[in-house]
């Protein structure tokens, strides 16, 4: 299954919710060395209630607007 995620770094507080039909997460740490990433993947599989490896980014890696591909 694949998931349209809007990241948004350095925001004052981790956050994920959905807004017509895609996923917003707001995460604390920076755009810096894949760590925005990293966080956002661990609250998306947090909120699909699935394990972290089952979530990848297949597009817009160093983009704000990804495409993730969870699997089951």
């Amino acid at each position: 299954m694949a998931i349209r995620v809007k990241v948004i770094p350095n925001a004052k507080k981790n956050l994920i919710f959905e807004e017509n039909g895609l996923l917003k997460v707001y995460v604390k740490k920076p755009a810096i060395q894949n760590k925005a990433n990293k966080e956002a993947i661990k609250f998306i599989s947090e909120f699909l209630k699935v394990n972290k490896n089952k979530v990848k980014i297949i597009k817009g890696e160093k983009s704000r607007d990804k495409v993730v591909e969870v699997l089951k």
